[in-house]
């Protein structure tokens, strides 16, 4: 009797079994994370900034805030100060 369902079960395609499926899905969905992934870097790109475009956006922010050297901005961040407006200003 065991060679009846044992000659039974292997003649089923093999896309009739789970363990297939599971086994082929990783891949699959690493594939199709890839071509996402791809998609969204080809089309999300951001813009190029020229130096008129940042010139004309300094402008309109507060200078004090955005052109604070890399000290005081780190300072600002561990303290929640703000530095003094005479230390921001250029030589």
């Amino acid at each position: 009797m065991s060679n009846s369902t044992d000659s039974k079960s292997t003649k089923q395609p093999w896309w009739s079994y789970g363990h297939v499926w599971l086994v082929i899905s990783g891949p699959l969905v690493v594939v199709v994370a890839s071509f996402i992934t791809f998609y969204l870097a080809a089309h999300g790109q951001d813009p190029v900034l020229t130096q008129s475009n940042v010139e004309a956006d300094l402008k309109t922010l507060d200078a004090r805030t955005t052109l604070a050297p890399a000290m005081q901005a780190r300072n600002h961040a561990a303290t929640g100060t703000l530095p003094s407006p005479d230390s921001n200003k250029k030589p």
